[in-house]
């Protein structure tokens, strides 16, 4: 009883460490309890991994920053962001009810109000955790948004 008590705070304990970033993951990984899987590894012009699209560590989904990369406002831009982070959510397995975390890019902070009208509703009536903040020279590929977002399964 007490050693499956340990083990099951261990695993609890290893899947909120990979939350926050600690290293006690990879002990759990190489008990077989927990296997990360990756999914739309971009890589560079050498075929080297630059990063994944969606990682999925238990019952946790990690989905990398989307951006809109077309001529238009923030509304259109945040809509397109969220819109595709839904479908990255959907392939993984969970939905957008079941974000946890959101962190948003701005390009200006200017942008800020007209990103929250956009966002507004999404998530449901129990919104995800949420820090935003404008990036120092703009967000990569001249998005006016960048949102990333870990979800549960």
């Amino acid at each position: 009883m007490k050693e499956q008590r340990r083990s099951t705070l261990k695993k609890l304990f290893a899947s909120l460490a990979g939350v926050v970033g600690l290293g006690v993951a990879t002990n759990v990984k190489a008990e077989g309890t927990l296997q990360k899987e990756v999914f739309n590894v971009v890589k560079d012009d050498q075929d080297v991994p630059l990063f994944s699209g969606s990682t999925k560590l238990g019952n946790l989904v990690f989905i990398a920053g989307k951006g809109a990369h077309f001529e238009g406002d923030i509304s259109s831009h945040t809509k397109h962001v969220l819109d595709e982070l839904e479908k990255e959510l959907i392939k993984a397995g969970s939905s957008m009810d079941k974000v946890l975390k959101c962190s948003v890019f701005l390009h200006d902070l200017n942008d800020y109000k007209g990103m929250n009208e956009a966002y507004k509703g999404r998530f449901g009536s129990k919104p995800p955790v949420r820090t935003t903040v404008a990036v120092y020279g703009g967000v990569p590929g001249d998005s006016l948004v960048e949102i990333d977002c870990i979800a549960y399964i």
